[in-house]
């Protein structure tokens, strides 16, 4: 009697596992990023009695609507402040960042000019630069020019962002061809329509994933401007939450709100990328097929 074929037993047993490590692999992570957010959910949704009592899956202490008024209410309506604050720090120097670093690196992919590699290098030096290390001589700078405890003083430093510059040249390289550059200067296009036409249509995913980088970035900046402000109203929410929770231990009705306005705080983050992902999505599968 002929024993029956197991070849492809072997072979199918670390297949399985190996499936099973990885999907084992993912849960952990889903559950690493999802579980602090839903703490944040139902924190945020509890009286300081129950926050303290650690209770938070019962109903008992339900204070949302109360919670979130007494946010906007706290200290004259200073959270507010800073949310706009923020909303003008991140969203507008994300767009012009995004503008300008793949601007930058079209230059570099697209332009021969003196000693490019040896500052393209230099772009790459700066990307491994902390921001905690450039906080010092930007406050010195800012000083030296009046505008300490300005706007400015934390929006034009986040404009400039050496790892978007990068991100830029590599999007070119991939998205724009020479040929319709070429093609383009023919048709008697200059250098800057064929690179408001032509070039910066076909970088869209590149401005996309730039946006959403720097988006992030300026959104959850906390060290420059606490370096360069010392006037509440400029601050943004992340500083101001961190001297809330620094209050919270003397009086503790800011525990509270502080929980409430780091939910609101990651909302902006959220809605972007929900908004902007088919965009970033269609820019990753843009070269697939030719």
């Amino acid at each position: 009697m002929r024993a029956p074929d197991t070849r492809g037993t072997p072979l199918l047993r670390p297949r399985l596992l190996g499936r099973s490590a990885v999907n084992a692999v993912v849960g952990i992570s889903v559950l690493y990023t999802l579980l602090p957010v839903l703490w944040l959910v139902l924190a945020a949704s509890k009286d300081r009695d129950s926050l303290f009592s650690s209770d938070l899956l019962s109903l008992d202490g339900f204070s949302f609507v109360q919670n979130l008024q007494d946010l906007f209410a706290m200290d004259g309506g200073l959270y507010g402040r800073w949310y706009v604050n923020s909303l003008l720090y991140a969203l507008l120097g994300a767009a012009i960042g995004a503008l300008l670093s793949v601007a930058c690196g079209y230059a570099f992919d697209k332009y021969h000019f003196p000693h490019k590699e040896k500052l393209f290098g230099l772009v790459l030096a700066a990307v491994m630069v902390p921001q905690t290390v450039l906080a010092l001589p930007l406050y010195l700078m800012a000083s030296e020019a009046g505008v300490v405890n300005t706007f400015w003083s934390v929006f034009i430093p986040v404009l400039f962002n050496p790892f978007g510059v990068y991100l830029g040249r590599i999007f070119s390289q991939g998205y724009v061809p020479d040929e319709v550059l070429e093609a383009a200067r023919v048709d008697g296009a200059g250098e800057l329509a064929t690179y408001l036409r032509v070039a910066l249509r076909m970088l869209g995913p590149g401005l996309v994933t730039v946006f959403l980088f720097q988006l992030t970035a300026i959104w959850n900046n906390f060290f420059l401007p606490m370096v360069m402000l010392s006037d509440q109203d400029l601050y943004p929410v992340s500083l101001g939450l961190y001297q809330w929770n620094s209050s919270a231990s003397v009086s503790p009705e800011y525990f509270p709100v502080v929980i409430m306005g780091s939910l609101l705080a990651v909302l902006p983050l959220i809605l972007a990328f929900v908004l902007l992902q088919r965009f970033w999505r269609s820019g990753l599968t843009a070269g697939a097929v030719k």
